[in-house]
């Protein structure tokens, strides 16, 4: 049987003791849901596993009812295979080779968000902090760090669009995603 990897995106997960997701259990439930070579990265609710070549929306939504049953709480999930994740990595419209991690962020999101969302916001008041847009993402540039960052902060309160999920992820999250989804040999 094909099978294709793509790395699960849990949102608000284990953030100050909220929505406890222990990793071996998420680690069990993605193997209970049939699916293999199943590894969790970080508490933040990075999970990557193989499956049958599947919709996307139709495994995260297979996760989320799997994890509500299991632990008693709702969580968002999007689902991303390699090829879209290593897309995000190779169109980065900043130079992040250049940048630490903590500089670099990805909000992926689960539906395309326009410019025109976002075109009410004043960028330059923001400066040197700075975000663009790309499939389904946003990148976002805080020389400080996201936990000090005006831009993020902002960005966050006036949310993508009603109904799109979002969750953010630093740049070395982003990266080592696209390693674990990587095709190993056999």
């Amino acid at each position: 049987m094909t099978t294709k990897a793509y790395a699960a995106l849990l949102r608000g997960i284990n953030v100050s003791g909220h929505k406890k997701v222990p990793m071996a259990e998420l680690r069990a439930l993605l193997t209970e849901l049939g699916h293999g070579d199943v590894r969790t990265y970080l508490q933040s609710g990075n999970a990557v596993f193989t499956s049958a070549p599947g919709d996307e929306k139709a495994l995260a939504a297979q996760l989320e009812q799997a994890v509500e049953k299991h632990f008693g709480f709702g969580v968002d999930v999007l689902v991303r295979d390699h090829a879209y994740l290593k897309a995000v990595v190779d169109t980065c419209p900043f130079p992040a080779a250049s940048l630490e991690g903590r500089q670099l962020h990805v909000t992926y999101f689960s539906e395309p968000v326009t410019a025109s969302r976002l075109a009410p916001l004043d960028a330059a008041r923001y400066l040197p902090e700075e975000f663009r847009l790309g499939d389904r993402a946003l990148y976002l540039y805080t020389p400080d760090g996201l936990g000090r960052s005006k831009l993020a902060e902002t960005l966050a309160k006036s949310g993508p669009a009603d109904g799109v999920i979002a969750t953010t992820r630093n740049w070395n999250t982003v990266t080592k995603l696209v390693e674990l989804t990587q095709a190993r040999p056999a």
